[in-house]
């Protein structure tokens, strides 16, 4: 499995959001400089995260955005869809005739639902944590 450069970069972009969010609304260029993400890429993503009330936004000026508080499962099905991996297992796809005769279906489910719960226990704000952890570990004399 692997995970799309629009997920990968709307979690950056959303960190970043949590790393400066008590310098206000943050400027989608900044962000875009900090992260070294093209702010066109981040313009694509942006509305994505704004249809589901995750940022909100201040234009003008001292425009930009902001965060409240989310997890990476969140973030995934906004930018991405389903953590579903496989189909008969997405809720808008159509019942798969073989499905009560599918001897790998237990396996796909189990899988699912190891990756959802692991991804919808991480907030933002964990992965901040950890990061903060690490830092303060590394004592220099």
């Amino acid at each position: 499995m692997k995970i799309s450069t629009k997920v990968r970069y709307a979690l950056r972009m959303l960190l970043d959001l949590c790393i400066h969010h008590g310098d206000g609304y943050i400027a989608l260029n900044d962000i875009a400089m900090r992260q070294n993400i093209s702010k066109k890429y981040l313009e694509q993503i942006v509305p994505i995260l704004n249809k589901s009330d995750i940022l909100r936004t201040n234009r003008g000026f001292q425009g930009g955005y902001r965060l409240d508080k989310y997890t990476v499962g969140e973030i995934f099905r906004l930018t991405e869809g389903s953590l579903a991996p496989v189909a008969c297992l997405d809720g808008d796809s159509t019942e798969c005739e073989r499905r009560e005769d599918c001897l790998t279906l237990p396996v796909w489910d189990g899988l699912y639902k190891v990756i959802t719960e692991y991804l919808d226990s991480i907030t933002l704000q964990d992965i901040l944590d950890k990061q903060s952890d690490a830092y303060s570990d590394n004592y220099i004399i």
